[in-house]
């Protein structure tokens, strides 16, 4: 094999418990779909195109890899399942890449592990493109995200509700695959030691400079503030924010039901299994706290000094409200021009989300077009929007570069989801024209030449009312 991944194993030399090793299951006919050549370089991947199909597929295991699939735990729509694990994922291994950071290599779809919990292991064609396109989209906003890393169509039915499907395997690369579950699963049964080896593993990982479990819930709930007041920026909705779907290194992983909001509206939910709305758009502050309470819960179980323990680490969640609120306010600060915005221009911000939801306004494309005469279309009470924009022009008078920051906090084209229905439906039918034309638009997303057809909203008739988890 010519193809060389420069694996650097660490999860693998963990105790066994942590999870189970075994190969993936070969597929009938590889065909791949995507491969993301920038990435593989930054991984120091020699991938040979005749053999990248077999591996990336889990056809071929590469020289130095240890595929595995890991154990965890999580609280699903808050019900705790006291083991999970990856059902449908094996970690391959691990790199240095060239700015010398740990990553991750998954296959996802490479067939069924001791965690399957009866499925087959597989994914479909669309799930996997959703999650190519969308990663690759975070990652070109700037915002903390697993990578995609190649998509193989298998030439093998998968089995859903809908009938039988084309076949597929995303690979994926993230900084890690710990998440709060993996602390869940040993916490809850009662493995102190495996819970102390966790926690060194994660520090020693991800945060170096943290002391101890209390500094390391410190840290998580640090970048988990940040990531969300991100996703909130770009009206990202993730859809299935589990405690298992809650990585510790600050980055979005697992893309199942997720979507972003075309007109505002802070309840908005598109997944389809969320009927309460627990993690509608405006819930997910709330929602990241909960996470990060349950891996302080997980934490505190390895210490001496429980009752300490208990004091320190409310502290610590109890502080992450403030810390989201921050980040939210910069983060909606500068698309509005403000560089160092203050508890006051939240209610600035605020009206505009208000008259946003009240006018059914487009939440990409008002934000993008605030500094230009197109900026009223976007209202239907334009009398009520002029005397906003009046307010708004007051405030950033004395403001440096307004339009600067602006230009870099507004994107003008975001993953649709119409569109990535449409990029589906062609794909299945053959076609990945549409695929290819999103992978382009999608990567310049703050270019004011972006594509215009895709910047467009939905017509009523393209609307997508929900999502599905592949599974």
């Amino acid at each position: 094999m010519t193809l060389h991944i420069p694996f650097d194993n660490t999860y693998a030399a963990l105790p066994s418990g942590f999870y189970s090793a075994q190969p993936p299951v070969a597929v009938k006919a590889p065909n791949l779909l995507a491969f993301n050549q920038a990435l593989a370089t930054q991984l120091g991947i020699v991938a040979d195109p005749a053999e990248r199909a077999e591996v990336f597929a889990g056809n071929k295991v590469p020289e130095g890899a240890a595929p595995l699939a890991q154990l965890y735990a999580g609280h699903q729509f808050g019900n705790f399942n006291p083991q999970l694990g990856d059902g449908r994922a094996l970690l391959l291994g691990e790199v240095i890449d060239q700015s010398g950071l740990r990553r991750d290599i998954q296959l996802k779809g490479s067939g069924p592990t001791p965690y399957s919990r009866m499925g087959d292991g597989r994914a479909w064609l669309g799930p996997v493109l959703r999650e190519y396109v969308v990663s690759e989209a975070m990652h070109a906003l700037g915002i903390p995200t697993t990578r995609a890393l190649a998509a193989v169509a298998s030439g093998e039915p998968i089995w859903r509700e809908q009938g039988a499907l084309p076949g597929a395997v995303l690979t994926r690369v993230a900084s890690s695959h710990l998440r709060v579950g993996t602390f869940q699963v040993f916490a809850h049964r009662g493995q102190v030691e495996e819970l102390k080896t966790l926690t060194d593993y994660a520090i020693a990982r991800h945060y170096p400079q943290a002391e101890g479990p209390m500094g390391l819930l410190a840290a998580v709930c640090a970048v988990q503030a940040e990531l969300i007041a991100a996703w909130m920026s770009v009206g990202f909705i993730h859809g299935v924010m589990n405690t298992d779907n809650c990585a510790i290194s600050g980055e979005t992983i697992d893309y199942g039901p997720c979507a972003f909001m075309d007109a505002y509206d802070e309840a908005r939910v598109f997944s389809s299994i969320d009927q309460q709305g627990r993690y509608a758009f405006g819930n997910q502050p709330r929602i990241a706290v909960w996470n990060c309470a349950q891996l302080a819960t997980a934490l505190i179980q390895q210490m001496d000094d429980a009752d300490a323990a208990i004091e320190e680490a409310t502290t610590i969640v109890h502080a992450m409200p403030g810390q989201l609120q921050a980040a939210w306010l910069k983060r909606f600060g500068a698309k509005l021009g403000l560089a160092e915005p203050t508890s006051e221009d939240q209610k600035l911000i605020e009206d505009l989300l208000a008259l946003m939801q009240s006018n059914g306004a487009d939440f990409t494309n008002s934000f993008a077009a605030l500094d230009t005469d197109r900026a009223q279309d976007q209202f239907t009470d334009r009398a009520a929007f002029d005397a906003w924009h009046s307010r708004w022009q007051a405030r950033i008078a004395s403001e440096p570069e307004p339009t600067a920051l602006m230009a870099r906090s507004n994107p003008q084209i975001i993953p649709r989801n119409h569109r990535m229905e449409q990029m589906i439906e062609a794909a299945v039918a053959g076609d990945m024209a549409p695929f290819q034309r999103e992978m382009i638009a999608l990567a310049t997303p703050f270019d004011p030449a972006s594509d215009p057809d895709l910047k467009r909203p939905p017509t009523q008739q393209e609307i997508v009312p929900a999502t599905f988890c592949g599974t």
